[in-house]
């Protein structure tokens, strides 16, 4: 099939695939060292030595190996690369749709960042609830399909969409606050630059930035929806009770360095190869 009869949003999808492929791959590690660090929290001892992001990195790979770091990919896959396809496509029609003439302000951006990723995350939360419990180590799972039965034969299948408020909370404002920094920062750009050669680098560069403001926005929200998902008898009022009551404040922030590495990188990553591909396409990200 030539790539002229295909439908834009299909083409926007496409793009959005393969970057999240490329970006799942690489920073898988960095998720799975986040989960471990949030859901140690429920067994560390008041007054013991705080436990790390390397020291999690190194006791992963000391007792199961170098791969043991991408536990967890085959669900991440199944969830990013349908869910950044499904988010940039909503994210393009939205766009089209509704600023075609004209890039949408601040608060517009917000609203359509944040309407994407509502789409992509209600979607796709059967499939992030398993992979947060293959990531966490306390689940035996031995494939995503298994996960999926067993969850729903032992749980019900009310267990696959447990968190979803706190992923939602987690999800949307980052959207929506990644897409507004983003989009301002890259228009705030000289014309010579985002012009050039080094436009790509550019566009990265813009994205670490909208990342990082984003991540520590949405960090605690991050930490309610994992403990809500490994958890599955624990409900999101009782989670944050319990993380405050037993580690105060700083507790909705474990995790937090390598979620910011990955999440920001990744971000950055998967719209600077997004809009790349989509300009090679002739379309306008």
């Amino acid at each position: 099939m030539e790539l002229s009869l295909i439908h834009p949003a299909l083409k926007a999808f496409m793009c959005g695939s393969l970057s999240g492929t490329c970006t799942t791959l690489l920073f898988q590690p960095l998720d799975l060292v986040k989960t471990r660090l949030q859901t140690l929290q429920n067994t560390v001892q008041p007054g013991s030595a705080r436990v790390g992001m390397m020291t999690v990195f190194l006791n992963v790979v000391r007792t199961e190996k170098l791969l043991g770091l991408w536990k967890g990919v085959s669900p991440s896959c199944v969830r990013t690369i349908p869910g950044v396809g499904i988010y940039f496509s909503t994210y393009f029609t939205l766009k089209q749709y509704f600023f075609q003439e004209r890039s949408p302000r601040a608060m517009e951006a917000v609203l359509l960042g944040g309407g994407a990723r509502t789409v992509a995350g209600v979607l796709l939360l059967p499939v992030t609830v398993i992979k947060t419990r293959f990531e966490c180590g306390r689940y035996s799972y031995r494939s995503v399909a298994g996960a999926l039965l067993s969850v729903c034969r032992t749980e019900g299948p009310g267990a696959l969409y447990s968190g979803l408020c706190a992923t939602l909370i987690r999800d949307v404002p980052f959207s929506g606050i990644y897409v507004m920094f983003y989009s301002q920062a890259k228009a705030a750009l000289p014309t010579e630059i985002s012009l050039s050669a080094t436009a790509p680098l550019a566009n990265f560069s813009c994205g670490v930035l909208a990342g990082v403001l984003a991540c520590l926005i949405t960090q605690p929200a991050d930490v309610v929806k994992t403990q809500v998902q490994v958890n599955p008898l624990l409900w999101t009022r009782q989670a944050i009770s319990n993380i405050y009551l037993e580690h105060g404040a700083q507790g909705f922030f474990r995790g937090a360095v390598p979620r910011l590495l990955r999440r920001t990188m990744m971000a950055a990553m998967a719209w600077t190869v997004f809009e790349q591909m989509m300009a090679r396409l002739g379309l306008k990200s």
